[in-house]
């Protein structure tokens, strides 16, 4: 995908200090187990109490998101909403099935149901924001977010004007267990800020939500330029080399012109070897401060955007890195979902 749309706002909440404050300036949060949470905020500044009570853990931290990525633009009804998600409220989901079993079909509480639905959190934001446009969500596994992203680019094309992109993702202690059966996660418990020391099978989870305001024209207090998107599905090990010249290419670019690169590297022996591509490339991982999971690259952008505008790598959060980047014009990021979903994105400074 060409054309490019500009990040006017963003919000981020992850494992990490993200939310609140100078994120630059936080230390890095060091999890103690292979499953990464939420540093949470207080939703209270962003959701009346009365509000919060009847409302998950998902939606809290999707509406508190894009409620304070809308605050961060200056925009407070968006063009249009859309977001993807490859699980949705987890916690919702699994409460519904249980109550499905233990009242035997009877006498079940609605709510849960109607809160693990996809579009959830979409549908809250518009009703809080009296959002009447288009509204989209995507439930594509490890596309989800880069299909909403794509949409919102061609809505932008299209004539929007603003499109409020982001993307949710939730972790449980029942759905940790249910993917490490299949080999996802590591055996052995691995500190997040030792991730890349313990190359072996396997990888730790995360979750996290980051909402973005696109537009398409730049403003004084643009983050950075989206300047194209290009994605995989299940490429041959020699694929994605090719593609990544290709994609350069078509922005007028080549290996060299690249400042830094974000990979989704997570120390996880079966599929890390895809990222042999970059070598020669300024890299620094990322899932050591998120986790794995289907929307992570939206996390991705988030983290390369802000660098991109501050112009420097938050060091405190990337012990590996020697040298901070002489500048950050030109930042790609490389992520793969388990080796099926691959994507592409190139940020440029304003």
């Amino acid at each position: 995908m060409k054309g490019k749309c500009y990040i006017q706002g963003m919000a981020a909440i992850s494992p990490q200090h993200t939310f609140e404050g100078d994120s630059s300036a936080q230390p890095m949060v060091a999890g103690s187990s292979n499953m990464l949470s939420c540093v949470e905020p207080d939703y209270r500044t962003f959701i009346p109490a009365n509000s919060l009570r009847r409302m998950s853990r998902m939606l809290k931290i999707g509406l508190t998101t894009a409620l304070k990525c809308m605050q961060d633009s200056g925009i407070a009804v968006p063009g249009a909403i859309v977001t993807g998600t490859g699980k949705g409220s987890l916690q919702d989901t699994e409460r519904f099935i249980k109550e499905i079993r233990d009242y035997e079909e009877r006498a079940l509480n609605p709510t849960p149901f109607i809160q693990s639905t996809y579009n959830a959190v979409n549908g809250l934001i518009a009703l809080q924001q009296k959002c009447t446009q288009y509204n989209n969500t995507f439930v594509h596994r490890g596309f989800s977010f880069e299909n909403a992203l794509l949409d919102s680019m061609l809505l932008l094309h299209e004539g929007a004007e603003n499109v409020l992109a982001g993307a949710f993702e939730e972790i449980t202690g029942e759905h940790f267990y249910i993917k490490s059966r299949i080999g996802q996660w590591k055996s052995e418990t691995v500190p997040n800020n030792a991730l890349h020391e313990h190359f072996s099978p396997g990888t730790i989870s995360g979750e996290g939500a980051a909402f973005f305001l696109l537009d398409a024209k730049p403003s004084d207090k643009s983050y950075a330029a989206i300047a194209g998107m290009k994605t995989l599905y299940k490429p041959s090990p020699e694929k994605p080399g090719t593609a990544l010249q290709q994609f350069l290419q078509q922005h007028g670019l080549s290996m060299p012109d690249v400042d830094l690169v974000l990979t989704g590297s997570n120390a996880d022996s079966n599929y890390d070897f895809y990222y042999d591509v970059l070598d020669g490339m300024l890299q620094l991982p990322f899932k050591h401060l998120c986790g794995e999971y289907d929307t992570a690259s939206a996390f991705a952008l988030w983290l390369g955007a802000k660098m991109v505008k501050e112009q420097q790598v938050p060091a405190q959060w990337f012990p590996m890195l020697q040298q901070q980047p002489a500048q950050l014009k030109n930042v790609l990021i490389y992520n793969h979902f388990f080796g099926e979903q691959h994507t592409f994105m190139l940020l440029q400074s304003i």
